[in-house]
């Protein structure tokens, strides 16, 4: 066996499993990490951000636009606490994103000493914002230890996942034992019992309407089949958006969902949490559910459903498609009507100005696999439903946590991940500036991302509803900004200036020509209410900006 520092250990843990790049800051509690990743000669990437949090949103960034796990290091205590919105985001929106947070030395913790970066049970808070996490307190636990994390990361529900290691374990050495993992990263077969039932139930059905979310990113190919059968319209929530491509007819927005689901006799639920169309939808027992999840607790969540199948997305829709033609009554071709109830409401989506406008200039300009992070802005609301979308894990959100300051990190994240790809950020001015200063970054490290500020000078979407809501009593709301173009250019990155529709399309253009990051500021006046229209859109009350 091998004699080396945990450190090492993991550095060969982590290449074992397919690892090749970390979004990571060095620090005292961790340097016998960083000397094995010296030592790897490069093996694995290190992107190094300015702030702790931005390594944790590029981990979820390049793990929600890949479907491979997304890794960061930190340092304890402050470090790993920049870190945990980004972990909470990860386990709202299904992300494989695994911690690595350095701790303590193992004799002092949990004795309140004081010693630097210790908090009171920094383990208690990794556990309360993941799926799993662990203490590697020996170099020899390492391998297993790893070996689980990926097991947990890669089975069941994707969710982040933490490793806590002491600075004094990683610097230990030791003999060290690494085998091949017993772990197997099998997903459980769907019961052939429900299968038959939901087949029939749907075969038989009148009307029926599917509902998806990510769960179902990996099994486009067996959805566009079930849905061609049934002919039942296609609904996504924003995470889900793509696996059907929004150009097919069976494909719809969540606005046209909502009236869909009014005349729907039976609802597939796929990979989908399905929380507002059961909360905000209305849900009575004359309309049948059939859910397909891989995980049991979120089947029964909201509601019963008729038929549960707990099943990874691809094998439950495969058999599905298998038995559906036994009971599949005939059907005629939806297309017309669909396509005309698209049409009515891209009528109404093109209201909202100019929204509409920005988001169809960067449909125009963006290639079909390019990818557009969001953010809580008011061109990131209307995105939701108004921009469309032709491939899985191209539009990026934050889920249902809404997280503010997430999207331009996140998105430099997805850009490291796809270098070949074109990604885009789009953020307001408020924003934005929680992470600014990973400009730096994206010239550092020459990531070609195109970062488009819509500029109002406000936390805009709060100073309208403290006009409209709340008797124009406003406060806290409005916004000093620099002249982004200008601090583009100081970061060392091409500065571009757009104001309106045509001149983003041209400004886009010119940041896809060029081969390094780029800055688009779009200076804006206050927008009209996005969501208005539809009681579904409407996002909750502290999370907009």
């Amino acid at each position: 066996m091998p004699r080396m520092t945990c450190g090492q250990a993991l550095v060969e843990m982590l290449l074992r499993h397919g690892v090749d790049t970390l979004f990571a800051l060095p620090g005292i509690q961790n340097d016998a990490f960083f000397n094995a990743l010296y030592d790897a000669g490069g093996a694995l990437r290190v992107i190094h951000p300015r702030h702790e949090q931005a390594a944790a949103y590029m981990a979820y960034g390049y793990a929600k636009t890949t479907g491979k796990v997304g890794v960061y290091s930190v340092v304890p205590g402050p470090g790993f606490l920049n870190t945990t919105a980004a972990l909470a985001t990860a386990y709202a929106a299904n992300a494989p994103v695994l911690c690595i947070t350095g701790q303590i030395a193992s004799a002092q913790i949990g004795r309140g000493f004081g010693v630097l970066h210790e908090i009171p049970d920094q383990f208690a808070i990794l556990r309360g914002l993941t799926k799993w996490a662990a203490r590697i307190e020996h170099p020899t636990q390492t391998p297993a230890r790893v070996d689980e994390a990926f097991h947990q990361l890669k089975t069941g529900r994707p969710r982040p996942v933490a490793l806590e290691i002491p600075t004094d374990v990683l610097a230990l050495d030791a003999e060290v034992e690494f085998t091949n993992s017993n772990y197997q990263n099998s997903s459980p077969a769907p019961d052939a019992n429900a299968i038959e039932q939901a087949a029939q139930l749907l075969g038989n059905a009148r009307a029926p309407l599917i509902l998806i979310g990510s769960g179902a990113e990996d099994a486009g190919k067996e959805l566009r089949a079930v849905a061609e059968m049934l002919q039942a319209p296609v609904v996504a929530a924003s995470s889900g958006k793509g696996i059907l491509d929004a150009r097919h007819f069976l494909s719809v927005s969540a606005i046209e969902g909502q009236q869909l689901w009014k005349q729907a006799d039976v609802v597939l639920g796929v990979g989908t949490r399905m929380y507002r169309p059961l909360t905000a939808w209305s849900a009575d027992d004359a309309r049948k559910i059939i859910r397909i999840d891989i995980d049991p607790t979120e089947i029964n969540r909201v509601r019963p459903p008729t038929i549960g199948i707990v099943a990874d997305a691809r094998r439950a829709l495969a058999a599905l498609r298998d038995a559906l033609p036994a009971h599949n009554r005939a059907r005629a071709s939806r297309e017309g009507e669909l396509s005309a109830l698209k049409e009515e409401s891209d009528e109404q989506f093109a209201k909202i100005q100019p929204q509409y406008d920005f988001l169809h200039a960067i449909r125009d300009a963006l290639p079909d696999d390019g990818i557009l992070v969001d953010e809580m802005t008011q061109v990131g609301y209307a995105a939701n439903y108004a921009f469309p979308v032709y491939h899985p894990r191209t539009l990026i959100t934050s889920g249902y946590q809404g997280t503010l300051g997430y999207g331009f990190a996140a998105a430099l994240g997805a850009q490291v991940a796809h270098p070949d790809k074109r990604v885009v950020s789009i953020s307001g001015d408020g924003g934005f500036m929680y992470n600014v200063q990973e400009l730096a970054t994206a010239v550092l490290h020459n990531i070609p991302l195109t970062a488009i500020v819509f500029n109002d000078n406000a936390f805009g979407n709060v100073l309208r509803m403290q006009k409209e809501n709340y008797g124009g009593r406003v406060i806290a709301t409005h916004l000093h900004n620099p002249d982004f173009v200008k601090l583009a250019e100081a970061f060392g990155l091409r500065g571009l200036r757009a104001a309106n529709a045509k001149e983003l399309r041209a400004a886009l253009a010119t940041a896809f020509e060029n081969s390094g990051p780029t800055l688009i500021e779009m200076p804006v006046g206050e927008m009209p209410r996005p969501y208005g229209f539809s009681p579904l859109s409407i996002p909750p009350a502290r999370a907009p900006r």
